[in-house]
């Protein structure tokens, strides 16, 4: 399992269409074999903020995530919306074990 927790900020103007841009996004991934969970979460003190935690079963899942049609449609449209690069952290698995998700 590969975990990676990407942090991303938006400018005030586009939260809205941020998040239905990525929820379409997480939808389209789920659908993924190599993806075991895509969720997207919002800051509640600061709404501009948001982390997409992604968990993938193999070290090669991510390329091949970024490799997909409905990826490169969200990342085009949601670069104009960001008001600073976003940035990712990948993380190994603890818990629960592997074969669980």
């Amino acid at each position: 399992m590969v975990i990676v927790h990407v942090h991303v900020r938006v400018k005030p103007d586009c939260v809205e269409a941020f998040r239905q841009a990525t929820a379409e996004n997480a939808r389209a991934s789920l659908e993924e074999p190599g993806v075991a969970r895509f969720d997207a979460v919002q800051e509640v003190e600061d709404p501009t903020r948001f982390v997409l935690v992604e968990a993938y079963r193999t070290p090669e899942d991510p390329a091949r995530h970024k490799a997909t049609p409905h990826y490169a449609r969200w990342r085009d449209a949601v670069a104009p919306m960001m008001a600073e690069a976003r940035t990712s952290v990948k993380y190994a698995n603890v818990f629960p074990a592997d074969a669980r998700w």
